[in-house]
């Protein structure tokens, strides 16, 4: 007697809804065997890692500040993959965001007035879709795999931002340490929170989750993009262009990657610097999946996973425990996802294996 996966003939559209929810409890049930065996309390550890992060006000805005880039890069991720366009380069999308919106602030290092901040946004867009369009034309050219371009292009920004802050673009007054000057008064984001670091971005990222929403549910493009991931040559004969959805899904990622870029160096990090970012484009990938491609979805998951950084980090200083423990959370939190996603669509059945047909 062997179990075996059987598909389901209707998949249940209700559990599909609740499979995220299933994943996070499994991963909370997770966490705390794991803290027990580590020979931490579970429940006040679990208390230190979920609910102490954000236990007051500026907790409350640190949360903001994590979720902004984790949202604005799954929204954006959530429209390629909606139709079958895999950008996994988001994280190189973020940093050439931050490079070209940060470089636009280091031409002005006094200030410039108040055009500064909304060029540099409108150039970290244009840069992150600029750096998409690689994978995209050549997936669109050459027939070339967009997963591994635009990965592979990923490190190719970190290394370039590495040389601009090592180089030409290095502080004189910076000790040699690699960083750039601190943007201007005119180059920042204002707070919007008193006593906290929370800024106008978490506006910007509710605001693409609506206009994707819109986007998705209320006009043309959108269905074509779902039309498109749903069954190709459907689309095809009903004339969708599958190139421009490539297009499409790729600039909107890009794009929105970034804004979170040039929204973390004028934000929270005030210049540019080797690490401007801890993963924020691809835990993306996770808070897209997680919130079921939705927007309303990948809202409540960004939330979730800007709370596992933070507790994260509360568990380094309140735990004594490794950085490596917010990747293992995310980690879990994948992995239940998924295995949830494989109940949902198929049934364990027991009994000898179906016998192969000959010929």
């Amino acid at each position: 007697m062997r179990p075996r996966l059987v598909p389901r003939q209707a998949p249940s559209r209700w559990m599909a809804l609740l499979a995220p929810l299933v994943a996070a409890l499994a991963t909370l049930l997770s966490g705390a065997i794991l803290f027990a065996a580590l020979g931490r309390d579970p429940l006040e550890a679990l208390w230190v890692f979920f609910v102490s992060p954000i236990s007051n006000w500026y907790g409350v805005g640190e949360l903001g500040i994590k979720a902004t880039p984790l949202i604005l890069c799954a929204t954006g991720l959530a429209v390629g993959f909606r139709g079958g366009v895999w950008n996994i380069g988001a994280e190189g999308q973020l940093i050439l965001g931050a490079i070209t919106g940060g470089g636009l602030a280091l031409l002005f290092p006094d200030g410039a007035g108040l055009w500064l901040l909304p060029a540099m946004l409108v150039a970290g867009v244009l840069g992150g879709m600029l750096w998409a369009a690689i994978p995209a034309l050549l997936r669109t050219r050459f027939h070339t795999n967009e997963i591994l371009t635009s990965l592979m292009l990923s490190y190719v920004a970190a290394q370039l931002l590495g040389y601009l802050v090592h180089g030409p673009w290095r502080s004189p007054e910076g000790f040699n340490f690699p960083e750039s000057i601190l943007f201007s008064a005119d180059a920042t984001l204002p707070i919007i929170l008193p006593g906290t670091r929370l800024h106008p971005g978490i506006l910007a990222a509710l605001g693409s989750a609506l206009l994707v929403w819109l986007l998705m549910a209320r006009l043309f493009p959108g269905y074509q993009i779902k039309v498109v991931g749903m069954a190709r040559p459907a689309a095809a004969y009903a004339g969708f262009s599958h190139s421009r959805i490539v297009w499409l899904g790729m600039l909107a990622g890009g794009g929105l990657a970034g804004l979170a870029g040039v929204m973390e160096v004028a934000g929270p990090i005030g210049q540019l610097m080797p690490r401007i970012s801890p993963g924020y484009g691809f835990a993306a990938i996770i808070v897209a999946f997680l919130g079921r491609l939705h927007p309303v979805g990948v809202v409540l998951a960004g939330l979730l996973m800007a709370l596992l950084y933070l507790g994260g980090e509360q568990a380094q200083i309140g735990l004594g425990l490794p950085p490596a423990v917010t990747g293992l959370f995310q980690g879990m939190l994948l992995f239940f996802l998924l295995a949830s996603d494989v109940f949902i669509n198929f049934r364990v059945v027991w009994g000898p294996l179906a016998p192969r047909l000959k010929g």
